[in-house]
């Protein structure tokens, strides 16, 4: 979904994560189809220590040799698919087990009783979901704990801090959000040149697309400035810091290579004070006239 990518650059920047005290990782069963699983098992292999590594996957998108998609999360499914991901991650258990997205063909008690069963026999140590609003974690937890919740949240896409957000925050769930550089656009290198080939997701991006991308551009280089003049570092940090200083859990950082987290310490030890934020927010309602969250990725829904 990002334009193809290296098994041993993959696990060699893993490796880079883990001697960097970076300890959880995400994935999921669908991330090509099985693919990514297997390589962030092979890293956590070669790392040596289980044990050290938070271990987050997903389970609820069902895919078929054409490499179409769509959601399951049905306790048939559920069951059988928590195998084959032990087995691809090599693993006895997960840290955390995540429900991808909320599946409207099959009841929150249903996929609720599945993720309990899993927990009971010791294959989960705690559930997840991804995706939901707060009525449907609300229905989820009528049935089974839920200990995580994962919503897209960064500067440019902030629409759970109407609800998910301070939901969370009142119900002692933690919040794993994903996203924190959206999609690159927030790490400071892309450019009008820049180019997306091949099966890279964010062709289909409305933020990459002619005009909007202008628009976030202009963002990103306005708040790198302002991230340098105060603080001394990139908008790569602000954009990562901002999330947490907001009250999330934790902000996933994607990467594809080593290099990539040069500077990674630049997140820690400081913090964005409330005038700062204002101000970050004058420099987004300046520059994003034409706003678009990241609905697009969501995979069909069966009736």
């Amino acid at each position: 979904m990002w334009g193809g990518t290296d098994e041993a650059t993959s696990i060699r920047t893993l490796r880079t994560a883990f001697d960097h005290g970076l300890n959880l990782v995400d994935t999921a069963d669908v991330y090509g189809f099985g693919t990514s699983e297997n390589i962030v098992g092979k890293a956590i292999k070669e790392h040596g220590n289980r044990d050290d590594v938070i271990l987050v996957t997903k389970v609820g998108v069902r895919w078929d040799d054409k490499g179409n998609v769509r959601r399951d999360a049905s306790k048939e499914y559920i069951l059988e698919e928590v195998e084959a991901s032990r087995k691809r991650l090599d693993t006895d258990y997960f840290d955390v087990y995540m429900v991808h997205w909320p599946d409207p063909a099959v009841s929150f008690e249903e996929t609720a009783e599945a993720m309990q069963q899993l927990m009971d026999e010791g294959k989960i140590r705690s559930i997840a979901v991804s995706n939901y609003s707060p009525e449907q974690m609300d229905a989820f937890r009528k049935t089974a704990p839920l200990h995580m919740v994962e919503p897209p949240y960064n500067l440019f896409e902030r629409e759970i801090e109407e609800d998910v957000l301070p939901y969370s925050l009142n119900n002692d769930i933690q919040t794993l959000t994903y996203g924190a550089l959206c999609r690159g656009l927030l790490s400071g290198k892309m450019s009008k040149n820049s180019e997306f080939k091949g099966d890279d997701l964010r062709q289909m991006d409305p933020k990459f697309q002619p005009d909007r991308y202008d628009q976030y551009l202009e963002a990103v280089g306005k708040l790198n400035e302002f991230a340098r003049k105060n603080y001394n570092k990139t908008v790569r940090d602000l954009a990562v810091r901002w999330v947490l200083d907001k009250g999330a859990s934790v902000a996933l950082w994607g990467l594809r290579k080593p290099e990539q987290l040069k500077g990674v310490e630049d997140v820690y030890g400081w913090k964005i004070e409330d005038d700062a934020m204002q101000e970050i927010d004058r420099i987004l309602d300046e520059t994003i006239k034409d706003p678009v969250g990241p609905e697009f990725m969501a995979p069909p829904a069966r009736k």
